[in-house]
Parts: structure tokens; sequence; C-alpha cells
């Protein structure tokens, strides 16, 4: 495990580019699972403004969206097709037929999850996975439970994933129950991994993903078991995580 301490929001995201763009041009036919939510908006800020300045090609780039709500469309501007698109995909070159989300509106669960899942292994498998850090520790939309979920598959959000997102909706009742997203062990095939934690408010959790037990209960403290994960967070986000040279775990400045 590599973590890096930025200074703030900017150099975690710059940072996080940095290591996104490095594989696109090592790999320019690489799949990249991508994240949404406020955390990698500043990455693909910085993907943006390096496309433009012509240091990027994402021509022959796919990518794998980890999530996105059950029953919205679309056109919704809270859903995630609409996110990548307005913060991403519109202003770099890569291929719409490139791009994959879960289908929001396939109202069968099970055929949703079995297709995604069946695009993913397609594709030839995730080379490199970004993940946002929720609240409880969840990953994509992967909550708090028993067991850790192998495969895609539909969630009911918990109550505290709901009031994190009920910001980006006009009221909290328009907030979707239910998502589809990769499961555990998708995201853990994934060749790669980059996880993003910004904010004095995800500190607590971040110090159970790096340092506390493995658990189901905190889905994120999985990533210990990956044989390459590299952790960005800000001061404020790891201002009470131990980070003692230890477990195999290398912490860059």
């Amino acid at each position: 495990m590599k973590i890096y301490r930025a200074k703030n929001y900017d150099k975690l995201s710059e940072k996080a580019a940095s290591i996104l763009g490095a594989e696109v041009i090592s790999n320019p036919e690489c799949v990249l699972g991508l994240a949404t939510g406020s955390t990698p908006v500043g990455a693909y800020g910085y993907l943006k403004k390096w496309y433009r300045m012509g240091l990027l090609d994402f021509s022959r780039v796919k990518s794998m969206n980890l999530d996105d709500y059950k029953g919205l469309e679309p056109d919704n501007e809270q859903g995630y097709y609409y996110f990548m698109r307005k913060n991403l995909f519109c202003d770099i070159n890569i291929k719409p037929e490139n791009t994959h989300i879960p289908d929001s509106m396939e109202p069968d669960s099970e055929k949703a999850c079995s297709d995604y899942e069946r695009i993913i292994e397609e594709s030839g498998g995730v080379d490199l996975q970004l993940l946002g850090l929720g609240h409880n520790g969840h990953i994509g939309f992967n909550e708090p439970g028993e067991i850790f979920e192998k495969k895609c598959h539909c969630v009911t959000l918990a109550a505290s994933t709901v009031e994190a997102n009920k910001r980006f909706f006009e009221r909290a009742e328009d907030v979707p129950s239910q998502a589809y997203t990769m499961g555990i062990g998708t995201i853990m095939r994934a060749k790669k991994i980059l996880l993003l934690v910004s904010g004095k408010e995800k500190s607590g959790i971040l110090n159970q993903v790096i340092n506390g037990p493995v658990t189901p209960k905190v889905p994120a403290s999985v990533l210990q078991f990956h044989p390459n994960v590299t952790i960005i967070a800000d001061e404020d986000a790891l201002s009470e995580a131990d980070l003692q040279e230890q477990k195999g775990r290398t912490i860059y400045e």
C-alpha cells in the first residue's frame, strides 16, 4: 500500500490525475475504472487540461464506471452518465462507445448487473480503478454489511449515504433508494487501485480503512489485501491516521 499525503485538495487532484494520465500514456488501450462524486472532479479537471495541451490521448481508452442509481434516466442531472459527460467525457476525445456505466433504466436488477459484469470481463478487466471513500467506508455503492459482495449487484442505499447525497438533489426524497454497483470482488480484480480521500470528516473512517481490521462492516478495509493500491489523501483526511511504515506500506509526502 502506497500512501501519498497531499497538502490540500488541489495537490491531491493533481497527483491523482498524474497517475491516471501515466496509465493512459503507458497503455493507450487501457481500461480505466472511473468514479463519480465531488472528490474526483478536481482530477478530471487536470485530465481535461492536459488533453487540451496535447499531452493525453483518450481515443483508444475504455472506461467502466463504478455505479449508478437504479431508475434514474441518463439525462437526469443527478445521474452518473450526465455527471461523467459534464465533468470529463465531453471535453476529451474518448469515444462514446468506449464509455460504460451500469444501465440505470434496466428494471431487472439481475440482468443489469450480469450484463455489466460481462462487459467488464469482455474488456479484459480494469487496469486502474479510481475510488472515492464514503463516510461509512463504502466504495462504489458497497454499503457496510455481513459479506463482501463478489460481483455487480443491486444495493439498497444506507441512510447515511442517502443523507450525504441529498445535497445533489432538490429534495431528500428525490434521492434514489437503490443503485447498481460493481461488487467488492469486481473492484478487487482491478490490476491497480487508486483511492482518493479529502476532508476532515473522512479522517476517522480513513484511519479504519488503513489500520483497522478487514471487515465488510468497513467495505474499503478490504483494500488492505490488494497487491497494488495507492491512497492519495489530503492532510485533513489523514489527521487521525497512524502512518507508521509497517504492513508493507510506503508513505510519501
